[in-house]
């Protein structure tokens, strides 16, 4: 009986300890905050917000009906063989981006969701992510090899930084910290502002924005967030900040900057309000037939994209992580192929390949040997 109680006080010890770190831990800066004072008051007036957290237009579970997060973590961890990476380096292109043709709107893809666009010496950068991984720990999530090849000091000065939600693979702790000098001024979803105050951002270089919510940043630029089927959140709590996409006019072109979203009717509502849009940049990758709900598969891109008006279809969202349990070029294989049969114009540049609107559009399957 002595031996178990010993047993059982040194198990205790060690779940207590191990509880205490991870506790301690999450209180590093790299979590953020949660929104408070006016920052909250702003938030509760939200219609977007009930029951102590943002909620999505239509009913949305992270996980399909039947499917435990305990389930989820399970095969993500252990059914490493459904998934594969890259086994060679992923080819780039080395641009310039201070020399970036501008006279008309011009996009610089970085992998992932991080993507630059210039146009008659105006800068917009999306979600970057230059620290080498997507996750709060350096170990975790890593860049494919090849991929990381641009980062803060390769970046000019950017008057528009637009942040889509609070996940690590769209907002990274050590890139914001690094890149902040740089920017003009921070745009995002009501609450992220948060965590960008947490890190050390001023609050009059932050917006945030509520769903069909805009602002005129200059005579040229204009900027909307539009909704977005998807969720939010640094640690264990949930749909405190908002999630969103983004309209960008710009110079007379519209750009949809689509973030996270899983598919629903909201597209076709965009589409009609705001459309047509000169490209949609839209997330082609990380989905699971255990949360359907949340990122679209490859199929429902180009129907997003079609309800959209797009002109052209940049497929983002892929080629940088492993976030998911498909093959890493599954997600363009799929969208390429559902884009012929659909007749949906793609464009598929290289990391760091120039797309220039109304000229430019690399169409080569570079991730094919």
């Amino acid at each position: 009986m002595k031996k178990f109680k010993k047993i059982m006080l040194i198990t205790l010890s060690i779940i207590g300890i191990l509880v205490l770190g991870v506790f301690l831990f999450m209180q590093t800066a790299v979590f953020g905050t949660d929104p408070s004072g006016k920052r909250l008051e702003r938030i509760q007036h939200s219609s977007n917000y009930r029951d102590g957290s943002f909620q999505n237009l239509s009913p949305t579970s992270v996980s399909k009906e039947g499917v435990s997060m305990v389930k989820l973590m399970g095969n993500f961890f252990f059914n490493k063989p459904e998934r594969s990476e890259p086994l060679e380096s992923l080819p780039s292109v080395q641009t310039d981006l201070t020399t970036v043709q501008d006279d008309k709107p011009s996009i610089v893809w970085f992998g992932h969701s991080s993507y630059l666009i210039t146009s008659k010496n105006k800068t917009v950068l999306v979600d970057p992510v230059f620290s080498g991984n997507s996750s709060p720990v350096s170990f975790f999530a890593k860049a494919f090899k090849g991929t990381n090849v641009y980062g803060v000091k390769d970046m000019p000065a950017i008057d528009v930084l637009v942040i889509t939600h609070d996940h690590y693979d769209h907002l990274d702790y050590e890139t914001i910290l690094s890149l902040h000098p740089k920017v003009r001024k921070f745009y995002t979803s009501l609450g992220v502002g948060a965590h960008l105050e947490h890190w050390g951002i001023p609050a009059d270089k932050i917006v945030e924005f509520d769903w069909w919510e805009n602002q005129k940043i200059s005579d040229s630029v204009e900027l909307t967030a539009v909704p977005a089927r998807h969720f939010s959140g640094r640690s264990f709590k949930r749909g405190k900040t908002l999630w969103s996409a983004f309209v960008l006019s710009i110079d007379g072109y519209k750009i949809f900057i689509g973030g996270d979203s899983g598919y629903d009717t909201h597209f076709k509502t965009i589409g009609e309000k705001y459309g047509p849009f000169d490209i949609a940049m839209l997330e082609a990758g990380q989905y699971g037939v255990n949360w359907p709900y949340i990122h679209m598969m490859p199929e429902e891109t180009i129907i997003a994209a079609k309800d959209l008006s797009a002109k052209v279809l940049m497929p983002v969202h892929w080629g940088k992580f492993a976030l998911a349990l498909h093959n890493w070029d599954e997600p363009i294989n799929r969208v390429v192929q559902e884009a012929h049969k659909q007749n949906v114009k793609l464009t598929t540049p290289m990391i760091g390949q120039v797309v220039v609107l109304d000229s430019i559009y690399p169409e080569k399957e570079w991730w094919k040997k």
